[in-house]
């Protein structure tokens, strides 16, 4: 049974994995919607990417709704028709609110093996230098439900990268970056195709 999915992004910063996946829509490779962006950076630069896509996008932070944040990030989702929520660097913790108005329909991508390496303060330069510290083998990036806990959700997909003898944080996190491109969109196909349920 397929999934019809209508994705709303939720990112901070550059937004290279929003790309990946709007890319991978577009070359016929992810059989998906994508309905809107929202950041809560103005100057984030995944902004400008919607801008460009030409995919409705809002600045939505405690700056310009400082008493309701969470519903006007619901609103302006269901606005657009979204059903699923994917989160792409977006450094806010979800309010309960938006998980539970979206059914659970929330995604989130970690760039290491969960359940390894999640939880507060686990984010960015921060995971990776945590991997090389502890002598890892292996490191990646997980796809998982997101819950009102850090990083504790259903893993739904991983996919791995070997720890190079010289790695640092720099180069491990350029070659997980790239997987993580592979990753959301394959995962998301799932869904799509209903061998995933969510």
């Amino acid at each position: 049974m397929t999934t019809e999915l209508k994705l709303g992004f939720l990112a901070s910063g550059g937004g290279s994995n929003v790309q990946a996946i709007i890319d991978n829509i577009k070359s016929g490779k992810l059989n998906a919607e994508a309905c809107a962006v929202i950041s809560n950076n103005s100057s984030a630069g995944v902004l400008e990417r919607a801008a460009k896509e030409g995919i409705p996008y809002y600045h939505i932070s405690s700056k310009t709704n400082p008493d309701d944040t969470s519903e006007a990030i619901i609103n302006a989702f269901k606005s657009h028709g979204v059903n699923t929520i994917i989160l792409a660097g977006y450094m806010k913790k979800l309010d309960p609110a938006i998980i539970e108005a979206f059914n659970g329909r929330v995604l989130n991508i970690h760039p290491a093996l969960l359940p390894k390496y999640g939880g507060k303060g686990m984010f960015g330069l921060n995971v990776h230098k945590a991997v090389l510290e502890a002598g890892e083998e292996h490191s990646g990036a997980t796809i998982h439900r997101v819950t009102h806990e850090y990083d504790d959700g259903d893993i739904l997909g991983q996919k791995f990268v070997p720890v190079l003898p010289d790695d640092i944080a720099e180069t491990l996190a350029a070659r997980v970056l790239e997987v993580e491109h592979q990753v959301y969109t394959e995962t998301l196909q799932k869904i799509a195709d209903g061998e995933i349920e969510l």
